[in-house]
């Protein structure tokens, strides 16, 4: 660990002599014990436990003693008595995310995600709803959907923040325009103080303990011309204490005082909130502008036309795929307009269009997106934009910080201008973005905050800057609160004497000083405590090549930032992260997983390193889905992770037998074909014996094992080419994967018929038999042996490569892994990339090259699967327009089968596995009308729909290849669904290999 760049409480423990190390181990054991006789609900000090909840979504980091998750108020009320007996701090947290670290500490942690997140009462005469603390907002405004209500402030991060951290925090949102922050909507709040007082607090004080109204009153009176003008007058000012809000000309309004307190004045057990109509139609205008200052400046101008929204983003944070959803420009304002019904809410935002567009208008062109999908795909770019701002265009490293701050909306272009010559004079960058109609802007910039030189530039910034925000009226916070990365330098936006106040207040709540301590007043410096500290300052000895790391294995876990998209609920759009649906467990998320990585590296809580137990128990739920490629805003690559933790972790050590018999699977279904015993080794699997090799093998015993073909897809293509030598057409190589090889061999007979059809010539790769990917080796992290034989694959390959053919993959487990993992276990072999860069999907081979091909119709409904790693990986476009041109209607299930290759067959598994096929797939099937087909490309889903569901799904391959059989599709093509096995006609299968385009008919060609 570098020696400036530790923080202050790792210096102090460094300084402890061993009799004091001591002495505070024992009051820290005496504290758990007497949690756990105390509360009812869990406490945890587990190394595992405790790594999960150091880092926040900021750039700090704090070891906690242990955390508690309350069942109730009562349970809060003991916590706190025992801490305050031991003279333990108190942090209260949600989901985690705030972004200035004032979700850590180094006392306990108080987790209300666990229990307390119940939705009490929603009263729609009120309007009003009683809430939980630790309530996610998207699971209130679903009870308050029932009523046509909602609430108003809708962070990005909705799915996932919880009530209590949006009142922490006085948290905002897209819709604060038309609604207002946090405390704008909080009607009374139900808290306990360190001390163990009880307040119902609300307008008027009543409910408060006379020790605390009476001290505020004396407080506010006392300087009634300070707080009349000492606070700027914008629509985000979120720092500091809400002091002014107990003037008696606003009612001495108690709640909306304690709101964005940030934990530091009382616990929140109860809350009371506001809810608002929903509008009966919303209609979302995109304009898009020359720059984001063009942007900004615009925004201001759009507010008389009464918009729920006016979000703004520059083009640096929009992915080059995404910037088809938009209109033209550098820059784009998202202006959602509400009405009664679509009409008027579409003529209220034509009228908005109009006015921005107009001459003296600075738009260059806009679209109104009127269907609730469209909506949704575009918010989700906006969203995205808090995990994609963490990272430049050049792949480098941003961070928080400076996220937040505010400034009066028409002063929003001109501190735009000084912002950025600021960032130039100090020679960093950021991309801003943010809700421009508010004034706030949200930015990460690409300090260095590892080395001595790169700290001393943050800090120096950031006090420079803080000096500008004051300057243009505005506030350091505006959405996320100050936490530590901005409480330092509250004096230059309030001065002595407010801070004077402020320091009173939290005095009056908490003489102890007990919750959490070092925000707001008396905080820790902006510098402390910075979570990247303890890391190795050296990129670690690793196999994988981490490209967009520069190969560095800490920087790869620097990558996630908290943002928690992964702790998204089961039901939600995409794959990430299908173990945390199942479980619920942070261990289980990206995030969690991140964490318990990223205190390994650090080996404080952590100490084991690579042979990590927690780490490793984390892992174990983690399907390699690849979700996390694609889902996370800033692509963490947990299946990579993985990988590279199990071939650490079992470096000379015995393995698991699943890495046995599953990770070399290629290796015994070889040998089972060699030596054609596939007939004993199927009638074995139906008796007794079946469960004996389960258990030797590590396999789970509720799986069935599959099912050996009588001869392998190999063998049967070898046979017909020596029989029907390739001709004419266009050659593409067809990649004999282990599954469609082995397992589905009626995929690749069907893939061959169909690319035939299209006028493709496929032909096997060279030594067809020895050629393989190394998935299974991957997956089980055995990366010695993915390595040997991806290396032996591109020796095989060469002649492909020099030729310049496409190989074509029907599996996409396989197709992921020859373009991701194959370049990246092998950095220094430009073969591995040639190989990726030819390497297509069945549908992108027709599409590339038989583009005059018109596909056989279908004209069926579909329901199933796309495979995880085709959704993170290949992308589905153009599986998606061959179903189309094909006739196959309907969307495939974006979630995750379970099955995931070994996971779901490995021992302990399978009630994970279940789960996650019961979070989309199954039901999605179940609900399928009679005569739909059911696709799944991934021989893994096939069978995880086979063996949980009796259901029959098949590639899409084989689905067409029948359609051409039987003429067309004439209506009959896929049959029930709970079928035998397809097997094409005999004279079908003796025209695959002629040479020519065979027919569509059941004749040769």
């Amino acid at each position: 660990m570098g020696d400036t760049a530790r923080d202050a409480q790792t210096q102090a423990r460094a300084a402890l002599t061993t009799a004091e190390r001591a002495a505070e181990w024992d009051r820290t054991r005496s504290a758990v014990r007497a949690l756990r006789a105390a509360v009812r609900g869990g406490v945890a000090d587990d190394a595992a436990s405790r790594a999960l909840v150091t880092m926040d979504a900021s750039n700090y980091r704090r070891v906690p003693v242990a955390v508690v998750a309350p069942r109730d108020a009562e349970d809060v009320a003991a916590a706190l008595a025992v801490c305050r007996e031991h003279g333990l701090p108190v942090v209260p947290r949600g989901g985690g995310t705030s972004i200035a670290g004032q979700a850590t500490g180094t006392g306990v942690v108080l987790d209300f995600t666990r229990h307390m997140t119940a939705v009490e009462s929603v009263d729609p005469a009120t309007r009003t709803a009683v809430v939980q603390p630790g309530v996610v907002l998207d699971d209130l405004c679903r009870a308050a959907g029932a009523h046509g209500l909602t609430f108003g402030p809708d962070p990005s991060t909705h799915s996932r923040c919880t009530l209590g951290g949006m009142i922490g925090n006085n948290s905002c949102g897209s819709h604060s325009v038309a609604w207002g922050t946090t405390a704008d909507n909080v009607e009374a709040l139900d808290v306990l103080t360190y001390g163990g007082e009880r307040a119902c607090l609300a307008p008027g004080g009543d409910g408060v303990p006379e020790r605390l109204r009476a001290g505020a009153r004396a407080l506010v009176d006392g300087e009634l011309a300070l707080l009349r003008t000492g606070f700027p007058e914008l629509p985000r000012r979120i720092s500091g204490y809400a002091l002014d809000a107990l003037l008696p000309e606003h009612g001495r309004d108690w709640a909306r005082a304690f709101t964005g307190s940030e934990g530091t004045l009382g616990v929140l057990t109860s809350a009371t909130v506001k809810l608002v109509e929903r509008p009966g139609a919303r209609v979302l205008a995109v304009l898009g502008y020359p720059d984001e200052s063009a942007a900004a400046e615009a925004a201001v101008t759009l507010l008389p036309y009464g918009p729920l929204t006016v979000e703004g983003m520059a083009s640096d944070l929009v992915p080059e795929a995404q910037r088809a959803l938009l209109p033209r420009g550098g820059a784009w304002l998202f202006a959602e307009v509400g009405g009664a019904d679509e009409a008027g809410a579409r003529a209220a935002a034509e009228r908005l269009c109009r006015a921005a567009t107009g001459d003296a208008a600075t738009a260059v062109d806009h679209a109104l997106v009127t269907d609730p999908a469209g909506q949704r795909a575009l918010w989700r770019v906006r969203e995205d934009a808090s995990g994609t701002a963490t990272r430049m265009p050049d792949g480098s490293e941003a961070w928080p910080g400076w996220e937040d701050c505010a400034v009066p909306p028409e002063r929003l272009g001109a501190y735009l201008r000084d912002f950025r010559a600021l960032l130039a004079e100090h020679g960093l960058r950021g991309l801003p973005y943010g809700h421009f109609g508010d004034g706030c802007i949200h930015v990460r910039i690409d300090f260095d905050l590892v080395h001595e030189a790169g700290i001393a530039r943050f800090r120096r910034f950031s006090t420079e800057l803080a000096a500008l925000v004051a300057a243009h009226g505005g506030s350091l916070s505006g959405e996320h609160g100050d936490g530590q990365a901005r409480a330092e330098l509250l004096p230059a936006m309030y001065g002595p004497e407010l801070m004077a106040l402020f320091a009173r207040f939290k005095d009056l709540w908490d003489p102890a000083g007990g919750l959490n301590p070092g925000m707001l007043v008396r905080p820790h410096r902006l510098d402390e405590n910075l979570r990247f500290a303890p890391l190795p300052r050296e990129p670690l000895p690793v196999v994988y090549g981490y490209p967009g790391d520069g190969g560095d294995f800490p920087a790869a876990v620097r990558r996630c930032v908290g943002v928690a998209k992964c702790r998204n609920p089961a039901g939600s759009p995409g794959v990430m992260c299908p173990s945390y649906r199942a479980t619920g467990e942070e261990k289980h998320s990206t995030r969690g997983r991140a964490r318990l990585l990223h205190e390994m590296l650090a080996g404080e809580v952590i100490t084991d390193g690579w042979r990590s137990a927690e780490v490793l128990d984390a892992l174990d739920l983690c399907l390699s889905c690849k979700g996390c490629r694609r889902d996370c805003p800033v692509e963490v690559d947990m299946a990579t992770y993985k990988a590279e933790f199990l071939h650490h972790h079992y470096a000379g050590r015995r393995r698991p037998m699943a890495h046995y018999s599953m990770g070399l699977l290629p290796l015994w279904l070889r040998a089972a074909s060699a030596t054609r015993t596939a007939p004993l080794l199927n009638l074995l699997a139906r008796t007794p014996l079946a469960a004996v090799a389960k258990r030797l093998g590590g396999i789970a015993p509720e799986r069935d094992i599959p099912p050996l073909p009588r001869a392998p897809f190999l063998r049967r293509w070898r046979r017909e080419l020596r029989r029907n030598p390739p001709g004419g057409g266009r050659r593409v190589v067809l990649w004999p994967d282990t599954f469609t090889n082995h397992l589905s061999p009626e995929a690749g007979t069907a893939a061959v018929r169909v690319l035939a059809d299209a006028g493709l010539a496929a032909v096997p790769p060279p030594g067809a038999g020895r050629v393989c990917c190394g998935l299974t080796w991957i997956s089980t992290g055995q990366l010695d042996g993915a390595r040997r034989v991806l290396r032996r694959t591109l020796d095989r390959l060469e002649p492909v490569l020099d030729a310049g053919l496409p190989v074509v993959v029907l599996e996409p487990p396989c197709a992921a892994a020859l373009r991701t993992d194959a370049p990246e276990l092998l950095p220094d072999d430009p073969r591995a990339k040639r190989l990726a860069a030819a390497v297509r999907t069945f549908a992108q081979a027709l599409e590339e090259y038989a583009p005059d091909w018109s596909p056989p119709r279908v004209d069926r409904p579909v329901a199933g699967q796309t495979h995880c790693h085709q959704h993170a990986v290949l992308g589905d476009a153009a599986e998606r327009r061959l179903r189309e041109r094909a006739g196959l209607t309907g969307e495939l299930s974006d979630g995750c089968c379970g099955l995931a290759g070994n996971f779901g067959f490995e021992k302990g598994h399978y009630e994970v596995s279940a789960a996650c096929a019961e979070e989309k797939l199954l039901p999605a099937v179940r609900a399928a009308a009679p005569d739909t087909v059911l696709l799944a490309d991934g021989y893994s889903c096939r069978t995880q729909l086979a063996q949980l569901g009796g259901y029959r799904a098949r590639h899409l391959a084989e689905v067409l290849a029948e359609a051409l059989a039987e003429g067309n599709g004439n209506g009959k093509a896929g049959g029930d669904s709970r079928a035998g096995r397809f097997r094409l006609p005999p004279n079908v299968v003796r025209s695959l290999f002629r040479t020519g385009r065979p027919s569509r008919g059941t004749g040769s060609s």
